[in-house]
């Protein structure tokens, strides 16, 4: 072969040989695909609470558009709204997704028998999963077991209202759990020689009739059901139960931060910080039915006393040094 041929042949094989490497090099060059997470919130992004799960992300090491990409979607209140954001959140095919509440899982396992889900909810999941040991299915997350609480809640209130005899309770019926919280607070009711009556909401309006009917059936005090309805409205309970001159209990810090008397609870923001590490451990390939639903072991009481004093309640100085923190 003459040097004039080998040269020619020899160029070839090399543009072949270039050709043939440019692929692997582009492959190369492709940026890794970051894992999307869908969040179905109920509050506003802004929200305080969500501070908790983004804080998590952080020391688990994720910032965020630079290794994890968060698909949000808020409803601010119109919980008629989860089912067709969850839906949504399915279609983008998100590698997880981050829901609060009883109605949210409901909404995200209609959506999806495929995408990985942690919730943060206020009460047992029992009817959702098949059981807190061991989840099974596409589902597990955190339950702060507001309605093993009911005991507590209503012997807080009686201590501030010695003369505690007829006690409303306001709560969500579409959140299936609240049937079982409202029977623990029957039992309670019974040991401590009250009488309870319960009110329903499903929305805001409903919220404002139910005071009308609280206030007619001449309460003494209020207990106020924990569900994404009920926290989204919170600055207006607040409002109401000092309107109205109710002492009321709410499940979480955040209603006596907005106005309310007292809080008695599990930490909101620290359940969402801890949602953070289940998203973590199903990102690296855990199976969620395998991981346990997490509960609380720590509960927080947080006093008003501004509110204390706009009612004529005087707080013991022993009850409040019970309390986790006190807003003067």
């Amino acid at each position: 072969m003459s040097s004039m041929k080998r040269r020619g042949f020899l160029s070839v094989v090399g543009v072949a040989a270039i050709v043939a490497w440019m692929p692997l090099a582009a492959d190369a060059q492709q940026p890794t695909k970051l894992p999307r997470i869908g969040w179905l919130g109920n509050l506003a992004a802004t929200a305080p609470v969500y501070d908790g799960f983004r804080q998590g992300l952080r020391e688990l090491g994720y910032v965020e558009g630079k290794n994890i990409i968060i698909e949000a979607r808020w409803v601010e209140g119109q919980l008629d709204r989860l089912p067709e954001f969850a839906r949504e959140l399915a279609r983008l095919n998100v590698d997880l997704m981050l829901v609060g509440g009883d109605q949210g899982l409901r909404a995200a396992k209609e959506a999806t028998n495929t995408i990985p889900i942690v919730v943060s909810a206020c009460d047992p999941l029992d009817s959702l999963v098949a059981s807190i040991a061991r989840p099974g299915g596409k589902a597990t997350g955190l339950t702060c077991i507001s309605s093993e609480l009911a005991t507590k809640r209503l012997q807080l209130l009686k201590e501030l209202v010695p003369a505690l005899s007829r006690v409303a309770v306001l709560f969500n019926p579409e959140d299936r759990n609240k049937a079982w919280e409202n029977e623990q607070i029957q039992g309670a009711a019974r040991t401590l020689k009250l009488t309870v009556r319960g009110f329903e909401a499903r929305s805001e309006i409903e919220i404002d009739k139910a005071f009308g009917g609280i206030v007619r059936d001449q309460a003494q005090a209020l207990v106020i059901f924990a569900d994404p309805l009920m926290v989204f409205h919170q600055k207006k309970l607040a409002e109401l139960t000092l309107q109205n001159r109710l002492p009321a209990i709410f499940g979480f810090r955040e209603f006596a931060d907005a106005g309310g008397l007292i809080a008695y609870g599990a930490s909101l923001r620290e359940q969402y910080r801890r949602a953070a590490w289940f998203v973590d451990k199903i990102l690296k390939g855990a199976n969620p039915g395998d991981l346990p639903i997490e509960q609380p072991t720590r509960f927080e009481l947080v006093v008003n006393l501004r509110t204390a004093k706009a009612l004529g309640l005087d707080v013991p100085l022993h009850f409040q040094q019970l309390a986790d923190d006190v807003i003067e």
